[in-house]
């Protein structure tokens, strides 16, 4: 050190520009070396150093990495990595206060005290060194920096109101990763920031988070040694960690140092606490804000002045006792912890007896610990690389490729890549010691490799298990206030900005699904800013759209080819429903009327084309009387009506009026008054959704499917759904209203009164078995008598082709016998027999007077009066069928007559009585009889 050389303590809060000021200095002068306390601090420094000057004059050197240009001329190290005997004209050491640090104290107070520049030597950090360094380092000079900014205690924030562009400090990795991936769910993601991060890892997470892709960072109290990262809140997950003995609270001055990374430059910067931390106390938060920190008053020392004639000296030499009360000795460092373990091996210490082999046996454990896995595994690792060196000289190719090769593997989760990183470290650190491996630079760039190869694995399952990208772009673009593209495929997928965000249901946005809540909120507000233009072009497109891609389904719902975009509601009348647009509310009022206005119009014009026939009567002015007010009940059963519901109407009408129904198309069949139109699948369609609209039905109606004759009568459903959806129920079957009233068209040619039998043209329209005919007659009103009889059928038996020896066939050659076979045939006789109807009693008749309208043969038998059923005529004749419209084809004999016939045949059957037996010797007698047989 020449006489002109300068000592500078620059001492200060963070965000004084310190670091910056070291590097200026350094480029001043012609060479210089500076220290920094970590790997990626130091890489962010040779960085900027190269892009200063260039990568030849720059030089990186920490244990796992050595970068040295052509002409090196400006050394970044690690403050372990410092080379002290080089003879630059410049030195600095930057974050100096963590000479107090239990573990790596000794190595920074060494360079304190003893690394020095030819001109200037700088030792940045904490105003809390002041006494110490006064007291240890003649003839220094103190420079105070200012803070830039102010920096202010904010309290206690939830992570789900944490401000943006916030650090989350964390002390172990297990709440490291949770706070992660809660922020992830709720806020879209963030950066991690830790220690044991490669370069490349590190610097990757932070420029997602510098570059804006994620709002906010998680990290280790690392982020305290110099990183200058665009922070505006740091929040405190915790105040105390374990510092490798115990768990303690931090000293305000640690806090303090971390809570300084908020509010970089001139931006003023808070700090506070999150989670389960407790406030701040108000002495803490008062020194953190106005900078006032107990000074330091031990520093962690270690003697330089290292004596390898034995391993047993050599660990005396490091265990000596500082003279400086300023001084104290620290706790066993890993090396020198490794040093012990591995001097009380026998095969270790047996051949660790000359100084050259204990100086490499201390070399040996001066490798770190990367796998912290246990320090009996870290020191079994190193009795095999001091076995290799001083064996071999070298450690072997083959083996050390093994090694490697074990961990060059890139898949696997967050924990199992971390592992590889500080196991290919270990090698790497290997590989950077001069001597120790052949062909050094191949072994460092392989390792370099791997390195970087799992450092992006590393950095790929941290992004994707910790950032939503999806949301972290959207988030960042609203923020930015800039307009978001959307893409909607054919699929209805919908992607803004690349990011898919869900799917456009016709006019309303479905999220994607595996959104959480919180991104939900997000992913809504991006979509729907960027669908505005994607609205407006889809409601143009559905407007103009011809109805064939419209549709409604039988429970109200609007279609728009698969998609729902309304629904039907109920109107003021039957005829006139109204419609309700399923359109988001962020699609604006212009799009939603346009869209109710289009679903109006499809289901107006629906209901005039299905409905064309009743519409028309009922604008038919000619209608007067009876006849108007039938049209009107047919429209208001949409032009469906059972006919025992309005049989006095349909009785009190003339032939005028009745024909002037026809014409519209109604038709008076005999057990309904019906438009025929409006029976065909798509009136009924929708004269069932009409009426369930209409009715308020909590389910609604559907039809039955089209070119069922029948379908079943289920007791549970109200037979006017039957007659709404066209079917008239009788029995265990309900029919279709227009093919019963052809099946009545057959029956009037019957002779209901004698019975009559199903001919095939019956069970042709009904499309049922014998049997099942027989039941719907009897929903009909008729009695189903079941009965067998002997069947005649005839088969033709054919003849032998060629005839035997035996005597001649009676049938010629090629033809057929006929053979009668009889078989039992099962037949019904069908009656016309209405089930009668309850009404009030009325009194005995007459004791000895007949009921009139009996059977002939019962007129001198006394009986009690039965009530007279609906319908039958006072003077006791036989009830009539219903009728309706006549057929066309013939008539069939006339009721009258029939009657006739029948009381005749009666007359015939009847079994003589008393008072019609006659004398035949009695000439009277015999003139009587001869008239009964005329009659």
């Amino acid at each position: 050190m020449t006489a002109q050389s300068r000592i500078t303590a620059v001492l200060g809060p963070t965000n004084t520009g310190k670091t910056h000021y070291a590097i200026e200095r350094m480029l001043a002068h012609r060479t210089g070396v500076i220290g920094l306390p970590l790997r990626l601090l130091a890489r962010e420094v040779y960085d900027r150093i190269v892009a200063a000057r260039g990568p030849s004059v720059a030089a990186l050197v920490t244990g796992e990495e050595r970068i040295v240009g052509e002409r090196a001329q400006y050394w970044v190290c690690t403050v372990e990595a410092m080379p002290t005997d080089i003879g630059a004209d410049f030195l600095a050491v930057d974050e100096i206060q963590l000479c107090a640090d239990p573990e790596r104290g000794h190595v920074f107070t060494d360079r304190l005290l003893n690394a020095r520049g030819l001109h200037e030597t700088l030792f940045l950090g904490s105003d809390t060194m002041r006494p110490a360094i006064a007291a240890l380092v003649p003839r220094v000079q103190f420079l105070r920096r200012e803070r830039f900014s102010t920096l202010t205690y904010a309290g206690s924030k939830k992570l789900s109101r944490m401000p943006a562009r916030s650090a989350i400090v964390s002390f172990s990795v297990e709440n490291l990763y949770a706070i992660a991936e809660l922020i992830r769910r709720q806020r879209g993601g963030c950066a991690v920031v830790m220690g044991a991060l490669s370069p490349r890892t590190r610097n990757a997470q932070v420029a997602l988070y510098q570059n804006g892709d994620v709002d906010f960072l998680v990290a280790t109290d690392a982020i305290g040694m110099g990183l200058n990262l665009d922070i505006g809140h740091v929040a405190f997950s915790a105040t105390s960690k374990f510092d490798g003995r115990r768990i303690r609270h931090l000293f305000p001055h640690e806090l303090a140092q971390i809570a300084g990374r908020a509010g970089r430059h001139m931006a003023p910067g808070t700090f506070g606490v999150t989670g389960e931390a407790h406030p701040l106390p108000d002495e803490v938060v008062e020194a953190v804000e106005n900078h006032r920190f107990q000074p330091i008053q031990r520093l962690h020392w270690r003697s330089g002045a290292l004596d390898f004639g034995s391993a047993d000296r050599l660990i005396a030499s490091l265990e000596v006792a500082p003279q400086s009360e300023w001084l104290t000795r620290g706790r066993d460092a890993d090396d020198l912890s490794a040093l012990k373990a591995l001097t009380e091996r026998p095969e270790i210490a047996s051949r660790a007896r000359a100084p050259a082999d204990v100086r490499l046996l201390w070399d040996v454990c001066r490798i770190p610990d990367f796998r912290a896995i246990s320090a009996n595994e870290h020191a079994v690792l190193l009795a095999r690389i001091f076995d290799f060196l001083q064996g071999q000289g070298r450690v072997p190719s083959d083996w050390l490729a093994a090694q490697i090769q074990r961990i060059d593997r890139a898949e696997g989760e967050i924990d199992t890549l971390s592992r590889r990183l500080a196991f290919i470290r270990t090698w790497t650190y290997v590989a950077q010691r001069r001597g120790w491996v052949d062909d050094e630079n191949h072994w460092r760039e392989e390792t370099r490799a791997v390195e970087d190869r799992l450092s992006d694995a590393l950095h790929a399952r941290l992004t994707q298990r910790f950032v939503d990208r999806r949301t972290s772009v959207l988030l960042r673009r609203l923020k930015q206030k800039e307009s978001l593209v959307a893409e909607v495929n054919d699929k209805g997928e919908v992607t803004v900005e690349g990011e898919f965000v869900g799917r456009i249901e016709g006019f309303r946005f479905q999220q994607d699904a595996s959104a959480s809540a919180d991104e939900g909120r997000t992913l809504r507000q991006a979509a729907y800013e960027a669908l505005k233009p994607e609205f407006h072009l889809r409601a143009d497109r559905f407007y103009n759209a011809p109805d064939t891609e419209l549709d409604f389904t039988d429970q109200g719902g609007l279609m728009w080819g698969s998609h729902a975009v309304g629904k039907l509601v109920k109107g003021p009348e039957v005829l006139k429903p109204q419609v309700a647009a399923f359109v988001d509310e962020e699609a604006g009022p212009d799009v939603a009327g346009k869209v109710r206005r289009r679903l109006q119009h499809f289901i107006d014009r629906k209901i005039a084309a299905a409905f064309e026939p009743l519409l028309a009567m009922g604008r038919d002015e000619a209608l007067q009387g009876l006849a108007r007010g039938l049209a009107f009940r047919l429209a208001e059963q949409l032009g469906v009506l059972p006919r025992d519901g309005v049989a006095d109407e349909v009785k009190a009408l003339d032939q005028e009026a009745r024909g002037a129904l026809r014409k519209h198309g109604v038709r008076f069949g005999q057990f309904t008054v019906f438009l025929p139109l409006l029976l065909k699948p798509a009136p009924t369609r929708l004269r069932l959704l009409l009426w369930s609209l209409a009715s308020d039905l909590p389910e609604f109606l559907t039809s039955p499917p089209p070119g069922l004759v029948t379908i079943p009568n289920i007791a549970e459903v109200a037979r006017g759904n039957y007659i709404l959806a066209g079917y008239h129920p009788a029995g265990a079957r309900a029919i279709r209203i227009d093919m019963l009233e052809r099946l009545a068209d057959l029956l009037r040619q019957k002779d209901s009164r004698a019975g009559f039998e199903a001919t095939p043209d019956m069970l042709s329209i009904t499309g049922m078995t014998l049997e099942q005919f027989a039941d719907l007659m009897g929903g009909l009103g008729y009695r189903a008598e079941r009965g067998e009889r002997e069947k005649v059928r005839a088969e033709p038996v054919a003849a032998p082709a060629e005839a035997g020896d035996g005597p001649a066939n009676p049938i010629p050659e090629g033809e057929a016998a006929i053979l009668t076979v009889t078989e039992p045939e099962i037949f019904y006789t069908f009656t016309w027999a209405p089930k009668p109807r309850p009404r009030p009693e009325r009194g005995n008749r007459r004791q000895g007077a007949a009921p009139q309208g009996g059977a002939p043969g019962e007129a001198g038998e006394r009986r009690e009066a039965r009530p007279r059923r609906e319908g039958e005529r006072r003077d006791r004749r036989p009830e009539k069928k219903p009728e309706g419209d006549r057929p066309d084809h013939k008539k069939g004999p006339r009721p009258g007559r029939e009657r006739r016939e029948e009381g005749a045949r009666s007359f015939e059957a009847r079994p003589p009585k008393k008072a019609d037996r006659i004398d035949p010797d009695n000439p009277f007698a015999a003139a009587l009889m001869g008239l009964r047989d005329k009659i």
